[in-house]
């Protein structure tokens, strides 16, 4: 595989309602984009927010001098869900490589360039994941996320046969030659659209590949550690029924 295309990424941040957590974000994207020679798109998408997050996103975009950095915001009004965002943040996306990013940058995008570094993105047609559950990897957690991480891995082991370590990190890299004929099909548009995408890669013979993170726990996760997994389960019993 030419390492070239591997110099050119797009990164995929969605968000809702991150106006507190703007400063840290962009401090370690500014850092990234110092450090890096690589060829970047930065494609922040706005899952509907109804603060000024979209405001300073668009303001620090404006600050970006780099003609190495291509970025754009998209937006739109209704609040849909994360897999929704993502959905469009791929679709607007034109480089080769596709990387999925939580806004608050639990896994640095630094972890890319590490990743090069170590030689662990080989495949073109291939899948690469970050999980928190590997024994390089390093994290910093609470331990009702840990407990939640376990319990979802038993649901998707049980209804799909998946057996990653972790499917819900969100800090995924794609090739746009598979991922982009895989969005237009996904049907979950909440956090579950990860399992869908998974089936979705093992349906058509793409390796997925789990690769070491550090990761640390920020605080302001929209996540609710009580409601959001009860809803979960009925999207996956949804995903079930669907194939």
């Amino acid at each position: 595989m030419s390492k070239k295309t591997l110099n050119n990424l797009s990164i995929i941040i969605p968000f809702y309602n991150e106006s507190k957590r703007t400063k840290k974000t962009f401090e370690i994207i500014k850092k990234f984009i110092k450090k890096n020679k690589i060829n970047i798109e930065i494609i922040f998408v706005n899952d509907g927010s109804t603060d000024d997050s979209a405001n300073l996103v668009k303001e620090f975009l404006l600050r970006i001098r780099n003609k190495r950095i291509k970025h754009k915001l998209v937006s739109y009004k209704k609040n849909i869900g994360k897999g929704y965002a993502v959905i469009q943040g791929i679709r607007k996306s034109t480089y080769p490589w596709i990387l999925t990013c939580d806004f608050d940058m639990s896994v640095l995008p630094s972890t890319y360039t590490d990743w090069l570094a170590k030689n662990y993105i080989v495949k073109k047609n291939c899948a690469y994941f970050a999980s928190r559950n590997l024994k390089k990897s390093k994290i910093k957690t609470l331990w009702i996320r840990k407990f939640y991480g376990l319990f979802f891995k038993l649901l998707i082991k049980f209804f799909f046969n998946i057996r990653l370590t972790d499917t819900q990190c969100g800090y995924k890299l794609y090739n746009s030659s598979y991922i982009k004929k895989i969005i237009p099909k996904l049907k979950s548009y909440c956090y579950v659209h990860d399992v869908e995408i998974i089936i979705h890669l093992m349906n058509k013979n793409i390796e997925i590949k789990e690769l070491p993170i550090k990761w640390i726990h920020r605080e302001g996760s929209k996540i609710s550690l009580f409601r959001d997994p009860i809803n979960m389960i009925f999207d996956l019993i949804k995903i079930k029924i669907s194939f």
